[in-house]
């Protein structure tokens, strides 16, 4: 297919609007901005685990960085069978960190946890067709619960970055951080407020700049260390050794993946609800195919698992900008960071309390997203209201109590530990249970459905007469004729009313 015919046929997607190099790069560093704390805390985490020193920690980073650029580029842009063509930012998963640390802390080391990666990714690659059906079983009910429960997930990492992020320092929870996040979110809302179109859309980037200069003027941010270390470095390959193949540490590692799976396709089903633009089970298997890919290479530059993430899908929420070469500039920048670790040291100096005070809004804007969608959902007369509630609140259990899964199996503890995968699988088996599977199913309502609120408008209740009365679903009238009832617009022309048109009989 040629360049012409090819944006011929999907230019009508909201997604393909480009706004031009420099509003790609604006609203792409802002991307950056918002998961850069979550991208490099992973290799962190597992450097320090590892023994390793800062420098090898930093070549992790700088793996990590690199790898989620190219991931980016390769999820918002596409190739055949791989990339979605969505706005969604890519970098290290974390659900993966529990079960590296595992592996590196009982002897196996580094090459064992990307041996582990390879041969996971790699079948997840082969069973993303499986995968890419369960579309089908994403309806409003399902994506809205899971959409929200994004948001609910991530409001405590808001809460860690807005008291300092580092709970050993002494800092942390001050009022000087709390103050500072604080700042950060009014100047968020300030501009959003005052501002013109393309200000607001910058609002959640040109409060961090402020709320960086802010916490500079009182001498909470010191830019003196960002010329130490190289300028420009490439990644070198198997840097940490040739990759290593464990049985054990592969099926341990096949676990992660399939909750990366399913946490990548509420993702890609999120943001495309978000946007307003069709997700089929072809573009949800592109998006699959590119997590795994990108997951599979990672481990040969010093990187782990690739997943989308969450937190950038509240920047689209927030700002409205939809297109994905927005975030295909944010996975160049993220590239460039990772050739070039000065760029990294930079974006470093911004202080966790801004990156919180921004987090409340977009986190939050996720979970309103999610709200909205489930508004959606028809409550009447059927299980839809405990189908969420129960879904939520299962997703609910690992965040309200961190601790609630660690006697169960370990296989169990780290699929359910993921708020977002323990709502999806709690949403679409409840669903196929109530609303697919109908043997079973009682006559009569539950109390759940029963105490659905109802509600009737003015203007249908204004074209009754009176001594009309309802008996097995139809209208009679004072005399006992039965009257026809057709579906007309109501008085305020918005929604459909029920007119009695005629006495029969």
């Amino acid at each position: 297919m040629s360049t012409e015919s090819r944006n011929t046929a999907v230019g009508n997607r909201p997604e393909d609007e480009n706004l031009g190099i420099a509003a790609n790069i604006a609203y792409g560093f802002q991307h950056v901005l918002t998961m850069y704390g979550g991208i490099i805390a992973v290799p962190l985490i597992v450097g320090q685990a590892a023994g390793l020193g800062s420098a090898e920690i930093g070549m992790l980073i700088a793996a990590s960085l690199f790898v989620g650029g190219a991931a980016t580029l390769l999820q918002t842009l596409g190739i055949p069978f791989f990339g979605c063509q969505l706005p969604l930012v890519q970098g290290v998963s974390f659900a993966s960190v529990a079960t590296i640390v595992a592996i590196v802390t009982t002897g196996g080391g580094l090459p064992s946890v990307f041996g582990a990666v390879i041969g996971a990714a790699l079948i997840g690659l082969l069973i993303t067709p499986v995968f890419s059906k369960i579309i089908k079983f994403f309806p409003p009910l399902v994506t809205g619960a899971v959409i929200t429960t994004i948001g609910l997930t991530l409001m405590p990492v808001a809460a860690r970055w807005a008291m300092g992020g580092n709970s050993r320092a002494e800092d942390f929870g001050s009022m000087t951080n709390i103050g500072l996040a604080g700042a950060t979110l009014a100047i968020v809302l300030l501009l959003s407020k005052l501002g013109n179109a393309a200000i607001s859309r910058l609002s959640i980037l040109l409060a961090m700049v402020i709320g960086t200069l802010l916490a500079w003027s009182l001498g909470l941010v010191d830019f003196s260390r960002v010329l130490e270390g190289p300028i420009f470095a490439f990644p070198t390959p198997f840097h940490f050794g040739m990759p290593v193949f464990e049985l054990a540490a592969i099926i341990s590692m096949l676990i992660v993946v399939l909750v990366i799976l399913v946490e990548t396709s509420a993702d890609i089903l999120a943001v495309g609800d978000i946007i307003d633009t069709k997700v089929d089970a072809r573009r949800l298997g592109d998006g699959l195919r590119a997590d795994m890919i990108s997951s599979a290479v990672a481990p040969m530059f010093g990187s782990f698992t690739q997943s989308a993430f969450a937190q950038n899908v509240g920047l689209v929420a927030v700002t409205g900008v939809k297109s994905r070469y927005v975030v295909a500039a944010a996975g160049v920048i993220l590239v460039t960071l990772g050739l070039m670790p000065i760029m990294g040291r930079v974006i470093a100096t911004v202080p966790t309390a801004v990156l919180g005070g921004a987090g409340i809004v977009l986190f939050g804007t996720v979970a309103a997203s999610g709200i909205r969608t489930l508004a959606k959902v028809n409550y009447t007369n059927n299980m839809n209201l405990i189908i969420v509630a129960t879904s939520i609140g299962f997703g609910m259990l690992p965040i309200a109590a961190p601790s609630f899964y660690h006697h169960f199996p370990d296989w169990f503890a780290t699929i359910f530990h993921s708020g977002i995968s323990s709502t999806a699988i709690m949403a679409i088996l409840l669903n196929l249970l109530f609303n697919h599977l109908s043997w079973g199913n009682s006559d009569k309502q539950s109390v759940f459905a029963a105490g659905t609120e109802r509600t009737i408008r003015q203007e249908d209740i204004a074209c009754l007469n009176d001594g009309d009365y309802f008996v097995d679903g139809k209208l009679f009238d004072a005399d006992g004729n039965e009257v026809t009832i057709e579906v007309c617009k109501g008085r305020s022309g918005k929604q459909p009313a029920l007119t009695p048109v005629a006495s029969g009989h």
